[in-house]
């Protein structure tokens, strides 16, 4: 028998503060799509063109799950962007963001981090994210 559930029954993903889903570590396509399917309301749809933004400017980025959060990466070079829910946006992290042009608009503890949010009644400008995700998966990514 699965924990928490019947057996062959999925338990739903559990929310943790601000609504970000608790998705067990996992590589590959299958626990960041978990992550999005768990996104609450309009944020999954935007977890799901973040995806196909992020997938058709670096069709070969790994994916990944870590710290509740989808990861993506180029092998041998670390991760090179990454996103969360917070109740009212999705926080994407560009790890070289601080080398990117022009410099995404939130700042970080990290000195070489930058964040852009994503707000549900805003449409972000996927051009420029899509400038912004090839600058940063040509460079040295994140490497925990």
């Amino acid at each position: 028998m699965s924990p928490g559930g019947e057996r062959g029954v999925a338990k739903e993903p559990v929310l943790l503060s601000g609504g970000n889903p608790q998705i067990s570590k996992g590589d590959g396509d299958a626990p960041v799509q978990a992550y999005i399917a768990a996104m609450p309301g309009w944020k999954s749809d935007a977890g799901k063109r973040l995806d196909a933004l992020i997938m058709r400017t670096v069709p070969a980025a790994q994916k990944a799950v870590r710290w509740n959060s989808p990861f993506y990466g180029v092998e041998g070079q670390g991760w090179f962007i990454s996103f969360h829910c917070f109740t009212k946006y999705i926080k994407v992290t560009l790890f070289r963001g601080t080398s990117l042009d022009p410099e995404p608009p939130v700042g970080s503890k990290d000195p070489e981090a930058r964040y852009f949010h994503i707000y549900e009644d805003e449409a972000p400008d996927e051009a420029l994210m899509a400038r912004w995700i090839g600058q940063a998966a040509a460079l040295p990514g994140w490497i925990p």
